[in-house]
């Protein structure tokens, strides 16, 4: 092939990572500019609707008690309030605590199933069922969270007053990071999702088309729910992608803050973020009529917000062997070098300065970016050797 080829690979890798990470955001950052969320908002308590917790836990004696103090303590309607826990056949002391507050709590109700159905069989039968107790409608909305995910007093009550807006079908709550470090990876994944949180609000504020809540802890109105099949791996992604589909609205709202501990091991991200890079690639098969081509809306945001990002192993490695192929120009030659050096010497040397208890941020942001990177090129062999069960562990807690 000609050198001319090579290099127009070369551009367009360049130019698909530098838009998704770079381009993208500082778009939306200036179209946003000066504009603030604009819903309709309920105005008095009595309008708002009944909220049904779902949660999916399994072994998180941990972090249960707090959590569910978190849920009891909010300042919504009680006579609107029902958490549903279905425990998926958790092993340690989670049945034991959450039982001890079903029987103090009314409307707490625990269900231990016996054997492992998977986060979002749990979430489909938690529905199933609060909608036999409440319906399903507009005035009706599931709160989707995690059990390591803790809820200021007024999360609901932020999260539901949007829902007056006719057409709005998820409602995502702000996530901040606890426990950050600077020996670990901590950080890096923390300016992580501060950057993710602020381009879907930046998503919301223009176009109200948020691509995907961080799944923590979002509000969904329940008609606007599809059932999440059996083998899928991101479920809150694959939720807004199908509320979407039946014209509904997304966004994230900033006022609605929870915290969760930040990830510190690189083995447990490196796990997660390849196994959400499997599920990655169903929802890309699955919805491709919602980014293909990109032009219009959900389209445009899906292909430059996600698409182009989940293709970034494969940007980094056209990007090294295009370079290399045009090797004897010189421009090349010295952009070979640099992309060998970032691949291979940065995260060694961040590593290294580990050892001697130096943290520098850019190089560990780099390692990071790299490894994530390699984690989601991971994640497209676990897709490809076929994908039978959703059924997950719970991360090492701090």
């Amino acid at each position: 092939m000609s050198s001319i080829f090579y290099i127009f690979i070369f551009l367009l890798s360049g130019f698909a990572i530098s838009y998704t990470y770079l381009l993208y955001p500082l778009l939306l950052s200036f179209l946003a500019k000066g504009k603030e969320l604009d819903t309709l908002q309920f105005e008095h308590i009595e309008d708002y609707p009944h909220v049904s917790v779902l949660m999916a836990v399994h072994n998180e004696e941990l972090v249960i008690q707090e959590k569910i103090d978190s849920l009891l303590q909010q300042k919504y309607p009680a006579e609107k309030f029902h958490i549903f826990i279905g425990s998926d056949n958790s092993s340690d002391n989670t049945n034991t605590i959450i039982k001890k507050h079903s029987q103090q709590h009314p409307y707490l109700h625990f269900f231990p199933f016996k054997e492992r159905q998977g986060k979002p069989g749990v979430i489909n039968q938690l529905a199933r069922t609060a909608n036999t107790l409440l319906g399903a409608g507009k005035n009706h909305v599931y709160l989707i969270t995690d059990a390591s995910v803790i809820l200021k007093a007024d999360v609901v009550l932020e999260l539901c007053t949007h829902f007056k807006h006719p057409h709005l079908a998820i409602v995502d709550a702000q996530m901040l990071h606890t426990g950050m470090r600077a020996e670990d990876i901590s950080q890096s994944e923390d300016r992580y999702i501060s950057w993710e949180g602020r381009l879907k609000y930046h998503e919301s504020v223009l176009w109200k088309k948020m691509i995907g809540p961080f799944g923590g802890c979002y509000a969904l109105r329940s008609d606007y729910f599809c059932p999440v099949p059996d083998n899928f791996l991101v479920d809150d992604f694959y939720i807004t992608m199908q509320a979407f589909r039946k014209g509904g609205l997304a966004i994230n709202a900033p006022k609605a803050i929870c915290y969760e501990p930040v990830g510190h091991q690189i083995e447990e991200e490196f796990k997660r973020k390849s196994r959400i890079s499997a599920g990655n690639i169903q929802n890309l098969l699955l919805f491709r009529e919602l980014w293909w081509p990109p032009i219009g809306l959900p389209n445009f945001l899906f292909f430059s917000h996600k698409i182009l990002r989940w293709l970034g192993p494969i940007w980094l490695i056209l990007l090294l062997i295009s370079s290399g192929l045009l090797i004897h120009l010189l421009f090349f030659k010295v952009a070979f070098a640099g992309l060998l050096f970032a691949y291979l010497l940065i995260p060694l040397g961040d590593h290294l300065l580990k050892k001697l208890g130096f943290n520098l941020s850019l190089l560990r942001n780099i390692h990071y970016f790299l490894l994530m990177n390699v984690a989601l090129l991971a994640g497209y062999f676990r897709y490809a050797k076929g994908i039978q069960s959703n059924v997950w562990q719970p991360p090492k807690r701090q």
